[in-house]
């Protein structure tokens, strides 16, 4: 097995292929840009901020609601919500003595469904 992956996972030949890393470099994003993507991706891995996303993506909430729905503290479900609104990925509205959050866009949904449509093949 491990031959086989040796074999896959190596070039054995000398060929730069010019026009095909031309072309790849020409669409290729800039660092920054590439960089920021990594960094959002750092949030999403975490399976706290998941299930908060998860939840959000159902309901808006407050922290009180969320905290309970998670068998967390409410600290840790504002420290975590502090790190999703930082990335853009939550926003949050005032009602009274009451902070409401939710998805900050569709986008969040459609990165969480093709997330899971991803890991459910097979």
């Amino acid at each position: 097995m491990s031959e086989k992956l040796n074999s896959i996972e190596r070039c054995d030949c000398n060929v730069i292929h010019e026009d095909i890393v031309n072309q790849v470099r020409d669409k290729m994003p800039q660092e920054e840009s590439l960089y920021d993507l990594a960094e959002l991706f750092k949030v999403f891995g975490d399976s706290t901020r998941i299930r908060i996303l998860w939840a959000l993506n159902e309901a808006e909430m407050c922290v009180c609601d969320i905290a309970v729905l998670l068998n967390m503290t409410q600290s840790a479900i504002s420290h975590q919500l502090r790190v999703l609104r930082q990335a853009t990925l939550v926003k949050n509205r005032k009602e009274g003595k009451v902070v409401y959050y939710s998805l900050d866009d569709n986008h969040i949904k459609h990165i969480f469904d093709q997330g899971l449509i991803h890991i459910n093949e097979k």
